[in-house]
């Protein structure tokens, strides 16, 4: 059984936080650790002590992670940058409400000693002899520990406390990885049992000495299964210090989503019912499981759902019939057309999470290149009286930057998806339907530039970093440029019905400019659902994006093969790379015709340098092994940590399914006949840290995951069981007459025939049997795990 864990992050704002600088204010930007590897970095916020970010992410993990560490930093241009304060959160903490941390913390004091991170291994083992009983301590080594020398490693070494004695290793000189292998003897000494202590230190020659972090083993322990492997290292224990306040608080939204996944077999039935909601009458169905999650699903949990569910109908080359058979519930239920689909609902949250997953590539086509121009040019663009520095007018700017985004959009119909197309073809003909009157003509039409400008080209302009148009966020100028550029979007997918009203008159010099482009917009929209076909042509899809498509690309420094006697930066030459799910490839620059390929196939790890191996910083390794078994490792240097962590995601998604990944591999480099990481003086010496295939930030072009989703609409399915048994069969037995005086009555039910009361109840019975299954599989699932019950086959 496959299990799966993520973490969705929101560094939402910050308050109160300290001054740094001279000028009386900060320039503070935050880290995001999970078990102290940085996830994420949000954008600097420049002179500002309430800093705002609002910065999503979604990382993908192992379920063994500890803890979620926040570190508010103040940037600065010129030495270190300041600490100012931190945030922890154990895993313990974040699981003990479903529904996640969503509020104000206040920042901690970063203590030293408490910033420990690591793994020892041990080898404990308890001998008796003539002169009593003994303890051997068999100290291997150890991996990952903090980095408390200025040259990014440590000199560790380890005292070992049992009772009263203490006995140490010897030092080994800089590094993290340090392998000692030796056997320390301690006796017995009179007195209770003791514990046993190991402590980790970087030897200092001036001054004290550093603490690496420490374990302990009660001594019921020691006498009944005495420690054998690797185990994490903890700070010492102590309260928990309150700042109270003093160093500020950061507002954040934390939720942990974990799961266990059943073979692909169990979720069959519940796969079949989904699709078999979608091919029937929407308008009439009551007991479905669609039904059901319609009616249950709120807040985030609706978005994480349309996700998951437009992804699983995706796979099923159903999701053309999905969105109408949502759409087709709404627009039977909406009486007045100025209010269709403007809420959050199931049908809205779906149509927005398929235009992401499915048109992506598309929106980066049509917006990219003059996003990027309204980044580099930096020009100052105002409309606003009240905001203009000095009288000065930019309506020839704006619409210099609008033109081309609205001929771009409208010259796009033949580059937008077949599946958007066709689905937006069937949401056209559903609303003509329901609203055939002359006055009522525009509504098709608003309908589907309603999600499409208000929901996708607007929402991208204005925050292109959420859309993975621009690696970071807006500076204050440009942020407000783009804002002006996505009003004036937004006035135009709204065909002009509110042109001229509210409060932001002074939008009026623009009027023109936008009458004109709402003309060309209906136009548009008609050539966009004026396409032939019923299904999506290419069938149930195995993935979002095809292997062929490049899924990120960009300029990285790669070190050279063997470099001989260059300095270490001088080995490190730019070079323009692209990365699909067939090939990674690079060359000299993005119009060279000669690039060198590696195959995805061949990637056996993709994992982070430390910095003391080149002296850089956001150094990754791409290790690769050919079909002849020769194995080749390619340093590639970032631009910085959200560049890095970006590249380590997509390589190790495009690499998931490869075979034979590595279990371990060096995070420093061979040089000077020596691995820097762990001083081993052969090449071919095992790896002396854990790789991490398993973390990887979330994003649009995560694989399809048929189990995996269906396991999540099993849950939320879970939630509505009672309601569904009460709704359809409590009642089965009750004259309907009764149903209206005792008030136990439903929606669903209300002005339905006998007959269509029979199907909903057969339906609903069939939907609690599927569930009912589910749960004996996860249950004796979860029985053979613990070992409760003996080895023995399943029910499918």
């Amino acid at each position: 059984m496959a299990k799966s864990s993520s973490l969705n992050v929101r560094v939402v704002e910050g308050r109160a936080l300290p001054a740094k600088d001279v000028s009386g204010s900060s320039d503070p930007y935050c880290i995001v650790k999970v078990d102290d590897e940085v996830v994420a970095r949000t954008a600097t916020i420049w002179r500002s002590l309430s800093p705002f970010w609002g910065e999503e992410y979604t990382v993908h993990l192992p379920l063994d992670f500890h803890h979620l560490a926040f570190y508010v930093l103040d940037e600065d241009t010129v030495g270190h940058d300041d600490v100012i304060g931190k945030i922890s959160l154990s895993r313990e903490a974040i699981a003990a409400d479903p529904r996640g941390i969503d509020s104000w913390i206040n920042l901690s004091r970063v203590d030293p000693d408490a910033e420990v991170q690591g793994e020892i291994c041990l080898a404990v083992q308890m001998l008796e002899d003539v002169h009593g009983r003994c303890l051997h301590c068999h100290v291997l080594k150890a991996r990952d520990l903090a980095p408390r020398d200025i040259s990014g490693t440590s000199d560790p070494f380890a005292r070992v406390f049992w009772g009263s004695q203490s006995v140490e290793t010897s030092t080994i000189k800089k590094t993290r990885f340090p392998h000692w292998d030796e056997v320390l003897e301690l006796r017995e000494m009179p007195g209770a049992p003791s514990p046993l202590r190991v402590e980790l230190w970087d030897w200092d020659m001036v001054g004290k000495n550093d603490f690496l972090g420490m374990v302990e083993f009660p001594a019921k322990v020691l006498q009944q299964n005495p420690p054998n492997g690797w185990f994490r290292l903890l700070p010492f224990p102590r309260a928990e210090e309150d700042s109270g306040g003093n160093l500020g608080a950061l507002r954040l939204k934390v939720r942990l989503v974990e799961d266990r996944v059943l073979p692909s077999k169990y979720y069959q039935p519940l796969m079949k019912l989904l699709a078999e909601s979608v091919l029937g009458p929407a308008e009439e169905d009551a007991a479905s499981p669609l039904a059901v999650l319609e009616e249950l699903t709120l807040g985030d949990c609706r978005q994480d759902l349309a996700t998951k569910l437009v992804k699983l109908f995706l796979g099923q080359g159903l999701a053309g019939r999905f969105l109408d058979y949502l759409t087709r519930r709404e627009v039977a239920r909406t009486t007045d057309p100025n209010t269709l689909f403007r809420s959050n609902s199931l049908a809205s949250k779906s149509m927005e999470q398929f235009m992401k997953l499915v048109g992506m590539p598309y929106l980066h086509e049509v917006l990219k290149p003059v996003i990027n121009r309204v980044f580099e040019e930096k020009k100052y663009m105002e409309l606003d009286p009240c905001k203009m520095d000095l009288g000065r007018t930019s309506l020839g700017l704006l619409t210099g930057y609008l033109g081309p985004i609205m001929d771009a959009i409208v010259g796009s119909v033949e580059r937008c998806p077949t599946a958007m197309r066709l689905t937006f073809k069937q949401l056209h003909q559903c609303v003509e339907e329901r609203f055939p009157q002359a006055e009522h003509k525009d509504v098709k039409h608003l309908a589907v530039s309603g999600f499409l400008f208000l929901r996708f080209f607007a929402p991208a302009i204005l925050t292109p970093k959420l859309f993975d148009l621009r690696d970071q966020h807006a500076d204050p100028q440009t942020g407000r440029s783009l804002l002006l550029l996505a009003k004036a979007v937004q006035s135009i997918g709204n065909l002009g019905q509110q042109l001229g009203q509210g409060k932001e008159m002074w939008m009026a010099p623009l009027h023109p400019f936008l009458l004109q482009s709402i003309s060309r917009v209906r136009d548009f929209l008609d050539q966009l659902v004026d396409v032939d076909g019923e299904e999506e042509a290419e069938g149930p899809a195995r993935a979002l994006v095809p292997p062929s498509v490049t899924v990120r690309e960009g300029y990285l420094l790669k070190r050279k093969e063997e470099p001989a006697s260059l300095a270490t930066r001088f080995a490190f030459k730019k070079r323009y790379f692209w990365l699909s799910g067939e090939t990674f490839s690079y060359s000299k620059s993005p119009e060279w015709q000669t690039r060198s390929t590696i195959p995805v196939s061949d990637i056996r790890a993709v994992e982070r340098v430390d910095e003391g191996a080149f002296q850089l910083p956001h150094v990754m390794q791409v290790v690769t092994q050919d079909g002849a078994g020769t194995r080749r490792t390619i340093y590639l240097q970032c631009k910085n940590v959200n560049e890095l962590n970006q590249w380590l995601s997509a390589l190790r998604k495009a690499s998931a399914h490869n075979p034979d990944k590595l279990a371990s591999c060096h995070p420093g480099a061979f040089r000077s006949a020596r691995w820097t990481c762990c001083l081993q003086t052969e090449r071919s010496a095992a790896g002396c840290s854990r790789t991490h295939f398993a973390v990887t930030l979330g994003d649009w072009s995560d694989p399809l995951d048929p189990d995996a989703e269906t396991q999540t609409v099993y849950r939320q399915l879970l939630l509505g069981r009672d309601q569904l048994r009460m709704k359809f069969l409590e009642d089965s037995s009750m004259d309907p007459s009764l149903g209206a005086d005792t008030g136990k009555g439903s929606r669903a039910t209300e002005g339905a025939s006998p007959d269509a009361l029979a199907r909903h109840r057969e339906a609903a019975a069939h939907l609690l049997e599927v569930l009912e299954d589910l749960d004996r599989a996860h249950e004796e699932f979860q029985q053979r795990e613990q070992g409760k019950t003996a080895l023995g086959p399943l029910r499918p």
